[in-house]
């Protein structure tokens, strides 16, 4: 970048808006991962979705390369400039203003920088739902959250982040704002434009604002941990709570025994859920409006049919609200104890519920025979076919020699995923991690669909260059 660039970008961005130190630039320039880490000569940060489509439009006629960043809570590189340098980095941070929200029409108008902890905080003081939720959501920007299309624990019921979207305002390549912040259910007037920013992972336009969809508010949750014989009676449990309480079944999470160990081992504070150990374990939560129409009882009534069916071995339901935290508490630090207790290969991989068994099945036996000794971690997201099919150092192996199989070992999980109908990228995205690797597994008119959509509205190819499709 030339002086003057950098000179006229820092001009369009208000007093503190900018930073060119090495050292305060650092954690922008660092994925979560420690995977990748690139360079950049300016951070901007505009307060403005005005001071946003100006960046744009200086970066739009002198051809300079942008990374659109949110709270850098990615895992597949997709918000890290590359090494080279010549890419700055627009971190939204600032635009975190909540602009509107109606009760009535159950909706939500945010800034693109929003945390999402502080909408869902927003939606709970209006006595509503906003059910977007992941480990995360602390730190993750709900503009970083719709260009991934992120997932998490509640897809079940709700959907994931695109399903939770009504309306968008972006900053074009050009620079110019498309304002479809449109707080509608039903418009049928012609191409759904905004859908085309959502799990685009910035490369097609700036997400500055987004209307989002509320929910009335569950007021009686039951969250219980039951152990299960099999992926195949988990599935089937599933089945009979949706049908008990009505599709009111809001998490699904499926725990190995493995996965279980390891957060009983290194998170301190934690403990055995049920009584029997089982080799999978499924924790559930269900959401009612008021106890009046709770599910406590239809789930009591489910779990000892289940029982008696030998779908279950055993369960345990939270009879308090700080039960119930422990209970996430040991599904969300799952992660934390397998960093905690070695290196680790990992998968975002997803396929159709009635595939699932066969995807743990036959991925534990190519990853044993790629890897000898290998220790699977395996949780996720069963009630919508997500797994995290992690993969633990063997003892016995240095952590360099096992994460040098990395390549091998994802290869031959997501040809498994692909050949059960599934997909190598669930909720992370593709990035920088995947962006090559997604060629094996697209169609090639897929592919030049998507390259074409790239070609119209970013002929230049500034908007994140080199992510989710080669240049």
């Amino acid at each position: 970048m030339n002086d003057t660039t950098r000179d006229r970008l820092k001009a369009a961005l208000a007093d503190g808006g900018w930073i060119d130190d090495p050292d305060r630039m650092a954690p922008y320039l660092v994925d979560q991962r420690g995977l990748f880490e690139g360079r950049t000569p300016l951070v901007a940060l505009p307060r403005t979705v005005d001071e946003v489509a100006a960046v744009v439009a200086i970066c739009h006629e002198t051809a300079t390369p942008l990374v659109t960043q949110g709270g850098n809570t990615g895992l597949v590189g997709g918000s890290i400039p590359f090494e080279a340098g010549d890419e700055i980095v627009l971190s939204l941070s600032k635009l975190n203003r909540v602009r509107a929200l109606s009760p009535a029409n159950n909706s939500i108008t945010v800034d693109a920088g929003c945390v999402l902890a502080d909408i869902q905080a927003a939606a709970r003081a209006a006595n509503r739902l906003f059910p977007l939720s992941l480990a995360a959501e602390g730190s993750c920007q709900i503009g970083g959250n719709l260009s991934t299309n992120a997932g998490g624990t509640n897809v079940l019921r709700y959907g994931n982040a695109r399903d939770l979207m009504l309306g968008l305002e972006v900053v074009l390549p050009d620079g110019q704002i498309w304002d479809g912040l449109r707080g509608l259910r039903k418009d049928n007037t012609g191409y759904a434009l905004k859908h085309l920013f959502v799990g685009a992972e910035g490369t097609l336009g700036v997400i500055t604002g987004a209307t989002l969809k509320l929910f009335p508010l569950p007021t009686d949750i039951t969250t219980a941990v039951v152990a299960v014989p099999s992926i195949t009676a988990a599935i089937d449990l599933l089945a009979r709570l949706q049908s008990a309480t009505g599709g009111q079944v809001s998490a699904f999470e499926l725990m190995s025994r493995f996965a279980l160990h390891l957060v009983l081992r290194h998170v301190p504070g934690t403990r055995d859920p049920v009584q029997s150990a089982s080799d999978w374990y499924v924790l559930i939560e269900i959401g009612a409006l008021d106890a009046a129409h709770g599910a406590g009882p239809a789930v009591e009534r489910t779990m000892a049919a289940a029982i008696a069916a030998g779908l279950a071995t055993d369960a345990s339901i939270a009879q308090s609200e700080s039960q119930a935290r422990d209970f996430w508490r040991l599904r969300e630090t799952i992660p934390e104890a397998q960093t905690r207790e070695g290196a680790s290969i990992k998968h975002d991989v997803a396929v159709p519920i009635h595939a699932f068994a066969a995807l743990i099945e036959r991925g534990t036996a190519a990853v044993l025979d790629e890897v000898p000794g290998a220790r699977p971690c395996i949780f996720g997201h069963l009630g919508d076919g997500n797994a995290h099919f992690n993969i633990t150092q063997p003892p016995e192996i240095p952590a360099a020699d096992f994460l040098a199989r990395w390549d091998a070992v994802n290869r031959r999980v997501h040809d498994i995923a692909h050949d059960l109908g599934g997909t190598i990228s669930a909720e992370h995205g593709l990035g920088r991690l995947k962006r090559d690797e997604i060629l094996r597994y697209k169609s090639t008119i897929e592919m030049d669909l998507m390259r074409n959509l790239k070609r119209t509205l970013d002929p230049k190819n500034i908007m994140n260059p080199g992510k989710v499709v080669a240049d």
